[in-house]
């Protein structure tokens, strides 16, 4: 009978262990590392932006453009997203307009919706 019982308990001590591990494997994911690409564009910076900057200065304060154009060489965009795994987080971007004497003529920043 003694036998019996610590067998029994042995089962359920086993039985508690499998699916004890079975419940934490499933649960683990591999971490995502987030991913950020193109030009970041805080606020500090689109406060420095105004009317008149020369294409040097705006380059100096956003960086290298990502798109410009070689058709369109009075307008510069910059992208900036924020991706973790497969999820996007945020987008923007921001997109300046420049008049034939090459300065600063407009802007605007859209935040793109997610598609997903």
């Amino acid at each position: 009978m003694n036998k019996i019982n610590k067998l029994k308990k042995l089962n359920i001590f086993s039985l508690c262990v499998v699916f004890l591990t079975a419940v934490s494997c499933a649960s683990l994911t591999p971490y995502k590392v987030p991913v950020l690409q193109g030009n970041i564009v805080d606020e500090e910076d689109i406060e420095k932006l105004s009317e008149g900057l020369t294409k040097e200065q705006v380059q100096f304060i956003f960086g290298t453009a990502l798109l410009k154009d070689p058709f369109h060489s009075d307008r510069w965009d910059y992208y900036y997203s924020i991706k973790v795994g497969t999820e996007i987080l945020s987008e923007s971007k921001l997109s300046i307009i420049f008049n034939k004497d090459d300065l600063v003529e407009s802007w605007t920043i859209e935040k793109m919706e997610e598609s997903n």
